[in-house]
C-alpha cells in the first residue's frame, strides 16, 4: 500500500471513529429538530446566553457519565421511571418518552421498556442525558434520561451540546437549585436529581453543600434521598452527619428514608441504632417504619423490643404498625402476642386493628378466642 493511500485510509478511519463518538453523544430524539454545537467556555455563561437567545419553547441538552450504570431512566406514561434494569416487551411498553408535556417522575425497582429493533437491554447506559426546557427565554424544567432512551420532543427544537465537562454541568445545576419562581419544583427537583446521577466526585461535594443546614429545608429534604440512593459510601456518611447535626426534625426524617435506600452494609445497624436510642420519638418511629420495609424476620426482634421498652406510646404504636408491614408469617404471630399480653391498652388496640386488616386466618381465630371468653 502506498504512503498516500495509507494516510487517506488512516484519515478515513479517524473520521469514522470521531463520527461514532459524536453519534454516541447524540440523544435518540424524534419529532424534533436537533442541532448541535460544542459546549462553550465558560460553560455557565455560554449556556445562559443560549437560553436567552431561544425565540420560542425549546430544549437544551447534553450527556455526561452516569453514577450507576445499572440504573435505567426511561419513561412510563410520559413520566420518568427509574429502574434497575430494562427488558424488551414484544408488544411494546412505552414507546418514546414524551418531553412535552411531562406527568412527573416515578420510582420503581423493575419495569418493562422497549428499545429499537427488539433489543433486550439488561444493563443501563454509561451516560445520563440532562435536558433543560426553555420558555420565555428562561429555564422552566430540568429532566434526566438514560442515554439510550427514545425521546419525543413534541415538535420542539433541541439544541445539543457536545463535550460538556461533568464538573461544569454540576456547577450549573447547583446554581438552579434555588431558582426563583420554581413554584412546582420542576427546576429544583430535576437539578438535584441530575447532580446525584453524575458519575463524578464533584457531585458528592455539591450534594454535601446542598444538604448543609444553611440551605432551604425543602432542598435539604430532597437531597437526603439521593445521598442514600445514588452516592454510596460518601452519601451514607453525609446522611449520618445530617442525623447528628441538622436542626430540622423533618430533614432528619427524610435522612432516615435516605438511609433506607443505601446499599452500604452498615445501613441496617444504623437504622436499628436510631430506632433504639434517638432522643426524638418521631425519629425512632420513622426508623422503625423503614426497618419494616427493608427487611423481614431480621428486624422483627428489634420492632418487638421497641414495643416492650420504648417509653413513648406513639412510638410503640408505630412499632405495631411496623409489625403489620412484615411478611405475614413474621408479623401476624407477633401482633397476636402484642394484642394478648401488652400492658398498654392503646398498644393492644392498635395490634387488634392491624390484625383485623390482615385478613389472616390466625387473626380470625384470635378474635374468635377473645369473644369466647
Amino acid at each position: 500500500m502506498s504512503m498516500p493511500f495509507k494516510l487517506i485510509a488512516s484519515g478515513l478511519v479517524m473520521t469514522s471513529a470521531l463520527a461514532v463518538v459524536a453519534a454516541a453523544q447524540q440523544p435518540r430524539i424524534e419529532n424534533g429538530a436537533v442541532t448541535s454545537q460544542p459546549a462553550g467556555s465558560p460553560f455557565a455563561q455560554s449556556f445562559r446566553s443560549l437560553v436567552s437567545s431561544q425565540p420560542d419553547v425549546a430544549w437544551i441538552g447534553y450527556a455526561v457519565p452516569v453514577s450507576d450504570g445499572e440504573r435505567v431512566m426511561c419513561c412510563f406514561d410520559s413520566g420518568t421511571t427509574f429502574v434497575n434494569g430494562m427488558v424488551s416487551n414484544a408488544s411494546g411498553c412505552c414507546g418514546a418518552c414524551r418531553l412535552e408535556p411531562s406527568t412527573g417522575t416515578s420510582m420503581s425497582s423493575r419495569t418493562q421498556s422497549t428499545t429499537p429493533a427488539g433489543v433486550v437491554k439488561l444493563e443501563g447506559a454509561d451516560r445520563v442525558v440532562v435536558l433543560y426546557r426553555v420558555a420565555d427565554r428562561k429555564i422552566d424544567r430540568v429532566r434526566v434520561f438514560s442515554e439510550d432512551c427514545r425521546l419525543d420532543a413534541g415538535g420542539r427544537p433541541v439544541q445539543w451540546l457536545d463535550n460538556v465537562r461533568p464538573a461544569d454541568s454540576i456547577a450549573l445545576l447547583e446554581s438552579l437549585t434555588t431558582a426563583e419562581g420554581d413554584v412546582k419544583g420542576r427546576i429544583t427537583d430535576g437539578a438535584i436529581t441530575a447532580i446525584a446521577l453524575h458519575g463524578d466526585p464533584a457531585a458528592d461535594a455539591s450534594l454535601e453543600r446542598l444538604v448543609a443546614p444553611g440551605q432551604p429545608e425543602a432542598v435539604r429534604k430532597k437531597v437526603t434521598f439521593w445521598l442514600g440512593n445514588s452516592r454510596g459510601r460518601r452519601g451514607f456518611d453525609a446522611l449520618r452527619r445530617v442525623m447528628r447535626d441538622d436542626p430540622s426534625i423533618e430533614v432528619r426524617k427524610a435522612a432516615i428514608f435516605g438511609l433506607s435506600q443505601s446499599r452500604v452494609p452498615e445501613t441496617f445497624d444504623t437504622l436499628v441504632s436510631i430506632a433504639r436510642s434517638d432522643n426524638e420519638p418521631r425519629l425512632r418511629s420513622e426508623a422503625l417504619f423503614w426497618l419494616a420495609q427493608k427487611a423481614g424476620q431480621k428486624v422483627s426482634a428489634t420492632i418487638a423490643e421497641r414495643i416492650d421498652k420504648d417509653p413513648d406510646t406513639e412510638v410503640k404504636k408505630k412499632a405495631v404498625f411496623a409489625l403489620s408491614q412484615l411478611p405475614k408469617d413474621d408479623g401476624v404471630p407477633l401482633l397476636i402476642q402484642v394484642a394478648r399480653t401488652n400492658p398498654n391498652l392503646e398498644v393492644r388496640k392498635q395490634a387488634m386493628f392491624w390484625l383485623g386488616q390482615s385478613k389472616d386466618p390466625r387473626a380470625v381465630e384470635f378474635f374468635a378466642d377473645v369473644l369466647r371468653k
